[in-house]
């Protein structure tokens, strides 16, 4: 579970601090947020597989950024951009449709195939730059190889993805 739960945290993190950015207005704010959003879903995975997980990433996401306007109201009404947190409290959060659900599901189980033909040290290059985040030079040292072979076997390995995903979308399959 946690292998599906970093992929679909990756796929949608840059999606959840966009709409966590729509309600906070603060970009530090967002990406607290967003990192909050994976540490809770990753604790709820303890206990037993999440059903929807990407739908409870976003309510997850939406709901602790609801919550932090709450904590700054009850400090005093905060401006932010010219809003006050009551206003920005109006704005809905991105929560979607079902179909668009089914949509990322199905690029989302695309994707975990995709990443799953490659070979296992560019499987570990994806996994450890993109979901946890560790510089090139980092995951050279730990894999015992170049930064220059660490550069393309992620090179080569999102270029498969993004085809493997292209190809999905261009069969008329699905519609983005």
């Amino acid at each position: 579970m946690a292998g599906s739960l970093n992929a679909a945290f990756l796929l949608h993190r840059r999606s959840l601090m966009w709409s966590v950015m729509r309600i906070v207005r603060d970009p530090q704010t967002a990406e607290d947020l967003a990192q909050e959003t994976y540490l809770r879903a990753a604790r709820a995975a303890e206990s037993g597989p999440i059903e929807h997980l990407e739908a409870f990433l976003y309510q997850t996401a939406r709901n602790l950024a609801l919550d932090h306007l709450r904590r700054q109201k009850t400090r005093g009404s905060v401006q932010v951009d010219g809003l006050y947190t009551a206003e920005v409290e109006k704005v809905p959060a991105h929560i979607p449709t079902p179909e668009a659900a089914i949509i990322e599901r199905e690029r989302f189980h695309r994707f975990r195939q995709a990443l799953s033909a490659l070979p296992e040290r560019a499987q570990t290059v994806v996994v450890l730059s993109r979901i946890e985040g560790w510089p090139n030079g980092q995951i050279a040292r730990h894999l015992g190889v170049s930064e220059r072979t660490v550069f393309n076997d992620l090179k080569l390995a999102m270029a498969h993805c993004s085809d493997a995903l292209r190809c999905l979308d261009g069969a008329g399959k699905i519609s983005r």
